[in-house]
């Protein structure tokens, strides 16, 4: 899966009303690691996770506020290391095919050459602060999720 230079940051958010607005909460963590700034403005892609919309994208934009300062708290860096091997559940496919597993906190790992639902041991090759690259290394695991 090939990602922009200009990517800032990769997560999992609901969008919610509240009163004639619509808001997506940025995880505190993006604030914290410095991947976003309070007061900038950020281009935003939104992919529906259901799996009759996993091509539908929109873009929006969205300012940061500063009630999201409050609320920082203190941040461990990744909850994956480089070498780590884990077992997953593929939840959904990115754009490019790729499957996408999260872990603790939401955290994204994107596995290549696997399809929603699989369940597989992957080793870590990439880590970055918002997002991790793996690779298949059992697809019959034996613990139980």
């Amino acid at each position: 899966m090939e990602l922009s230079d200009t990517l800032h940051t990769l997560y999992t958010a609901t969008v919610e009303q509240e009163g004639g607005t619509y808001q997506i909460t940025v995880p505190e963590r993006e604030i914290a690691t410095g991947t976003l700034t309070e007061g900038e403005t950020y281009r935003v892609a939104l992919i529906s996770t259901s799996a009759s919309d996993t091509e539908a994208t929109d873009t929006t934009e969205i300012t940061q506020s500063a009630e999201y300062a409050d609320h920082q708290q203190q941040y461990d860096g990744p909850p994956v290391e480089e070498g780590e091997q884990r077992d997953v559940e593929i939840e959904n496919l990115g754009d490019q095919g790729d499957g996408i597993a999260k872990v603790e906190h939401g955290y994204v790992v994107i596995v290549p050459e696997t399809s929603v639902g699989d369940r597989v041991t992957v080793e870590m090759q990439q880590v970055r602060e918002n997002v991790a690259f793996a690779d298949v290394v059992d697809r019959n695991p034996r613990r139980e999720f």
